[in-house]
């Protein structure tokens, strides 16, 4: 008895494509990718992502101005020093300002670590303690911001040489900060969403639909984690080199 081979008709879900187009079918279906991690994670570091490349455009605009300028750079030492007991300690504010924010990446792993432990008050407590470092070093920027602009600094000129050290300074700074201070907000937001137990309640709103879910306190950490990494290049090639 013979018995005739059924061919699958191209409508079933079980034929899947092979190669390039089984990526994209993979991709586009979330039958692989992402499979074991959250929407709201792969999200963000979509948009760390795309940030990253922003800040890298704005990095390398700043090395081209001050390759290509034929009139002389400003010396960082001198620009951002401060007079302290009658002496110029260069530096010395910079050096703060990227204490104060590195040490808060201190206070926000902790918190993503007792946020998994569902420990709510420690969780808040360490998130508030990073939003106070943020906001410290914001306004210690604003600081540096008032100090230069007192001094003649402007986007289209500066006192001590090249015009584009101004432009450079305040767009890259300016960008920095704007992050910092929109996630010091958000940490002000969550902490208070945690320390009031909304994420074991299951508190309707935004950011806690599931009972017990923390993981918005990583989410945010992530951020704020790449913030503090984008600080570090920037210290590296605008106030060191």
């Amino acid at each position: 008895m013979m018995t005739e081979s059924i061919e699958r008709p191209t409508t079933d879900p079980l034929l899947r494509p092979v190669g390039l187009r089984g990526v994209a079918a993979d991709l586009s279906s979330d039958q692989r990718a992402f499979k074991n991690v959250s929407w709201g994670k792969a999200m963000m570091w979509i948009f760390l992502l795309s940030d990253t490349f922003i800040f890298g455009c704005f990095l390398l605009a700043y090395m081209t101005a001050r390759m290509s300028t034929t009139v002389a750079w400003p010396n960082p030492s001198e620009v951002f020093a401060l007079t302290i007991g009658g002496k110029e300690i260069p530096l010395i504010l910079i050096a703060i300002m990227t204490f104060t924010l590195i040490s808060s990446s201190g206070t926000m792993a902790m918190a993503v670590n007792f946020g998994y432990r569902r420990d709510r008050r420690k969780t808040a407590a360490l998130m508030l303690a990073t939003a106070a470092l943020g906001a410290t070093f914001v306004g210690m920027q604003a600081f540096e911001w008032t100090k230069l602009i007192t001094e003649g600094v402007r986007p289209w000129e500066n006192p001590w040489g090249a015009a584009q050290f101004g432009s450079s300074f305040f767009m890259i700074t300016g960008f920095h900060g704007t992050h910092v201070s929109i996630g010091v907000l958000f940490l002000l937001i969550m902490a208070r969403k945690v320390w009031r137990g909304d994420f074991d309640e299951e508190r309707r709103g935004f950011f806690t639909s599931r009972k017990g879910h923390y993981e918005i306190v990583e989410i945010t950490g992530l951020y704020w984690h790449f913030v503090d990494l984008v600080w570090v290049f920037i210290f590296a090639f605008f106030y060191l080199w």
